[in-house]
Parts: structure tokens; C-alpha cells; sequence
């Protein structure tokens, strides 16, 4: 039996949106991977799901879209994958491929793209199917969760890293310092950046200046120099104003999160003039995935992780909602603790 969990009615934590259940181990169709889960990232946008600021696709959907797991079974068509791979699972699910979006490699943008622990279960269970298509080669030496929030921490926040059109040797602004930012800073800093964090959390502040920042404030304060660039990742409006006002002539701020509460009157003098662009960020596609995934492999990203027991993960929703998370939040099924 598959045993996980399942958003069942949305609202915020405190009235228990998640439920348990125990299902049927599901037989992969066409195409598809059967994955016994190695661990599972918990993602913000499993927060929105969970909270309702995302409105669910389908009822009791399972959510979590950063998985590692094993293959254990494969269905008709299957060619990259055989029984004992290690496979990785991320958000983007599916594609329709032929629109005009797909065809010229904005798969992203694709008004048919459906979603992992949305559209379809995710990783918060200890089974999932997964579409060939769409599921990552993972090495096996790396502890499951370490890779685990890569897949989609990682892959969105290397996107949104490329949409704020850093240059080399830039000055970037990082607006929120949770899963996915503390991922793109060490990016960042690899490729030479002189990275500023703005965060409320005194412990990601700390984190922050130990993973190579060049100053860590809070998120309100002007950093100590204009940027080139910066990324919001935390999903405040309020600080898209702060943010652009903080970018030099000619800079531009990337919003990563698919969720941001509204944003205030912009002043255009202060927070637009002088070419300052303010660029969203939507999902990603699977060339960023393998991209990203290559160069974590190659400049040794370390992802600093709270490991919760499966039986657990309302709790980790929770700590996430209440920032209580330093670095991400991953899901160990109950067999692996």
C-alpha cells in the first residue's frame, strides 16, 4: 500500500489542510516511471497548494514535486529508465509540445503545461508515477536529501537567476533567503558575484554570510551598494518597491515565486526610471533542469536541509509557513528514518 499525504481541504495550517491516506501502489501507464521515494523537498508552492493561494486542480491530490526515488517499475514505451535508476521529479510535468510557446523552446509558457503534487500526485507519499519525458537521471552517490531540493529550489531559482540578467562579476540583490535562494546565491557566488541578502531571519542571515554573501540585512535596508540585479524570492509584494528602488541605472529584478501578494503603487521615477525592468519568473523548463543540475554537479552546491520524517510533513509545512525552516525542508519516508 502507498502511504502519504493528500491536500484535503485548503486553508492555512492551523486548521490541518493535509490528511492522511493509504492507497493502492498505482501501476505506471504508458511512458511512466513507478518510484519508490528516497525523499521529497518541501517547496513554498506546496504551502500555497496546502494554504489555498494556489486553488487546488483536483481533489486529495498529493503534493511535492522535488522527489528522489528509485525505479521500480516502468510502463509501455519507457526507454531512458530501467528497474534500480535513480530518478528525479521536479514541478513541470507535461507539455503539449506543439504550440508556438513549446516550438520555440518556451515550454514553460505553455497554456496546456501541467504540474507535479497539482495537476497530478507528487512526493508526499512513499510511491509516485512519474512521465519519462519529464523525470531527471540523479547519480547515485549523493545522499537523496541533498539532491531532493535541486529539483525544483534549485532549477527555479537558476532561472530566476538567468531572468535577472546578472552580469559577470555583478552586484546581486537577494530578496528572501529560504530554499531556493540559498541554492542561486552559491551559483552566484561561484560565478564571481558580489551577493547581498536582505532577509528578516536573523539565522538565514547568519547562513547567508557563511555560504560566501558579501553583507546580510534585513530586507527592508538599502543594501551597501547599488545592484546590477536582484531576485525576490519571498512572496511580499511590499518589497518589489524596495527592491527596484535598490537597482542601479539599467538593472533589473526577477520575482521567482509563483505566488506574491500585491504589490504597491510604483513611483516611476524612483522605482522604474533610468531603465530599471521588473521581470516575473514562470515555472521553468527542462532544459534550465539539466543546465542547473549539471553546474550543481560541477561547482559542488550544498544544499543545507531540515530532514522531517514523512509522518511529518504537516509539521514541515508548518515550520515553513512560520519560517522556522533555515535553508529546505525534505521528507524522508518512514522506512528510510
Amino acid at each position: 500500500m502507498l502511504s502519504g499525504w493528500v491536500v484535503d481541504r485548503p486553508g492555512r495550517m492551523v486548521t490541518e489542510p493535509l490528511a492522511k491516506v493509504r492507497r493502492p501502489v498505482p501501476e505506471p501507464g504508458q511512458g511512466e516511471l513507478l518510484l519508490r521515494v528516497e525523499a521529497c523537498g518541501v517547496c513554498r508552492t506546496d504551502l500555497h497548494l496546502a494554504e489555498g493561494d494556489l486553488p487546488p486542480r483536483r481533489p486529495e491530490t498529493v503534493p511535492g514535486h522535488e522527489v528522489v526515488g528509485r525505479v521500480i517499475g516502468t510502463g509501455p514505451g519507457v526507454t531512458r529508465f530501467q528497474e534500480g535508476d535513480r530518478a528525479g521529479v521536479a514541478w513541470l510535468r507535461g507539455t503539449c509540445g506543439i504550440c508556438r510557446y513549446c516550438t520555440a523552446g518556451h515550454e514553460n509558457l505553455c497554456p496546456e503545461s501541467v504540474y507535479t503534487g497539482w495537476d497530478a500526485d507528487g512526493g508526499f507519499a512513499d510511491y509516485t508515477l512519474a512521465p519519462e519525458e519529464y523525470a531527471y537521471e540523479l547519480p547515485d552517490g549523493p545522499d537523496a536529501t541533498q539532491l531532493a531540493p535541486l529539483l525544483c529550489a534549485g532549477i527555479i531559482g537558476y532561472r530566476a537567476l538567468r531572468r535577472s540578467d546578472l552580469p559577470p562579476g555583478g552586484r546581486l540583490g537577494i530578496y528572501g533567503f529560504g530554499a531556493s535562494a540559498h541554492l542561486a546565491a552559491q551559483v552566484a557566488v561561484a560565478e564571481g558575484a558580489t551577493v547581498h541578502v536582505l532577509t528578516r531571519s536573523e539565522p538565514a542571515r547568519v547562513l547567508a554570510l557563511a555560504l560566501g554573501a558579501a553583507s546580510a540585512r534585513d530586507a527592508r535596508e538599502a543594501p551597501p551598494e547599488p545592484l546590477d540585479s536582484a531576485v525576490l524570492f519571498a512572496p511580499v509584494g511590499d518589497l518589489v518597491p524596495v527592491a527596484l528602488e535598490a537597482l542601479d541605472r539599467g538593472g533589473t529584478l526577477a520575482v521567482a515565486g509563483i505566488h506574491l501578494t500585491d504589490i504597491p503603487v510604483l513611483n516611476y521615477q524612483r522605482h522604474l526610471f533610468q531603465e530599471r525592468q521588473l521581470r516575473s519568473v514562470t515555472s521553468n523548463t527542462r532544459q534550465d533542469g539539466r543546465e542547473f543540475l549539471a553546474l550543481a554537479a560541477r561547482i559542488g552546491i550544498r544544499a543545507v536541509v531540515t530532514p522531517y520524517s514523512l509522518n511529518r510533513a504537516d509539521q514541515a509545512l508548518t515550520d515553513l509557513a512560520e519560517d522556522r525552516v533555515n535553508g529546505a525542508a525534505v521528507l524522508i519516508p518512514d522506512s528510510r528514518v
